[in-house]
């Protein structure tokens, strides 16, 4: 049991500012997102007058058709978090499939998940989820899902699996040849299962890293296919609020608090999920784990009047 708790303490992410700041802010944006609207008035209740300011009766004011602000901002930062964990997962479970089998299996089938993967690094990514996005929501068949969060999600997804693919193929070549992978194949295991149990539990970190990074994308990405007329339309993200704000001049309107909370929400969750990510980057990379120590040591001995050599020995 205690070896067991020492290997999932090993895999979790020291205490540090940068985690703390970033769980906050991340979990204040979360619990906003699935608290706010129980208690939030109708996003799509037009009945208000337009353009008000923030006031007792509106918080963040109304927009130019006479929607509560803050009702849409609580109902869009839901939508916008749930296009970030589909569309995060998506490229998650995409980057493991391509990148783990071709890392542990290698030949043929490394060379050809790689050409598949290479071809979409090198395609430019906001221009191919611009010309999918827009295919897509002209397919007959699809009807309302076509514009819907669960397919813009699906796309930010399928267009952002690559890099993380490589990422992760690089990590599988290196633990296959580690010994206890080499002993369970001399055991007879199955590849698929050295894969499960040997390998995988070893990139937890890393797959935690990618996925949080594909969070982060797939909101971002949405923001900016919204912001272009091309995000869903049957529901509210903070993409469509800032669309909303654009196309009813919110700027020229001087409404600030039409288009700034969204923006500022947007902001502070990409800004919370990169501390996460930072913080787990020291588990991945040893020297970003080392450095803040031998740091602190050569303040140290700076203060006591001794050197520190290139190595991190005190001279």
């Amino acid at each position: 049991m205690a070896d067991r708790l020492a290997g999932i303490r090993h895999l979790l992410p020291r205490w540090s500012a940068k985690l703390g700041t970033g769980l906050v802010l991340v979990g204040v944006i979360a619990l906003f997102g699935l608290i706010a609207p129980l208690f939030a008035a109708d996003p799509r209740d037009s009945g208000n007058k337009s353009l008000l300011p923030p006031s007792g009766s509106h918080l963040l004011g109304t927009t130019k058709l006479g929607y509560d602000v803050f009702a849409q901002l609580a109902t869009g930062t839901r939508g916008s978090l749930y296009v970030g964990l589909v569309g995060g997962l998506s490229a998650m479970l995409l980057a493991i499939v391509f990148g783990i089998l071709a890392g542990y299996f290698g030949g043929w089938l490394d060379e050809i998940l790689m050409l598949f993967t290479n071809i979409m690094l090198v395609i430019p990514g906001l221009p191919l989820v611009m010309v999918i996005a827009a295919y897509v929501q002209n397919v007959d068949g699809l009807g309302d899902f076509a514009r819907s969060s669960t397919m813009v999600a699906l796309i930010l997804g399928v267009t952002g699996w690559a890099g993380s693919a490589i990422v992760l193929r690089a990590q599988a070549r290196s633990l296959r040849t580690r010994e206890y992978v080499a002993a369970a194949r001399v055991a007879g295991e199955k590849g698929l299962r050295i894969i499960f149990v040997e390998i995988l539990p070893n990139l937890v970190p890393l797959i935690a890293a990618q996925l949080i990074w594909g969070v982060m994308s797939a909101v971002l990405g949405e923001a900016g296919l919204s912001y272009l007329g091309l995000g869903p339309t049957n529901s509210i993200t903070l993409g469509t609020m800032l669309n909303d704000a654009q196309t009813g001049q919110a700027v020229g309107s001087q409404a600030w608090w039409w288009f700034v909370p969204p923006g500022a929400v947007i902001a502070l969750l990409g800004t919370g999920l990169a501390l996460i990510n930072f913080a787990i980057d020291e588990i991945v990379n040893p020297k970003l784990r080392l450095a803040p120590q031998a740091a602190r040591r050569q303040r140290r001995a700076t203060k006591a009047g001794r050197g520190v050599a290139g190595g991190g020995a005190f001279a």
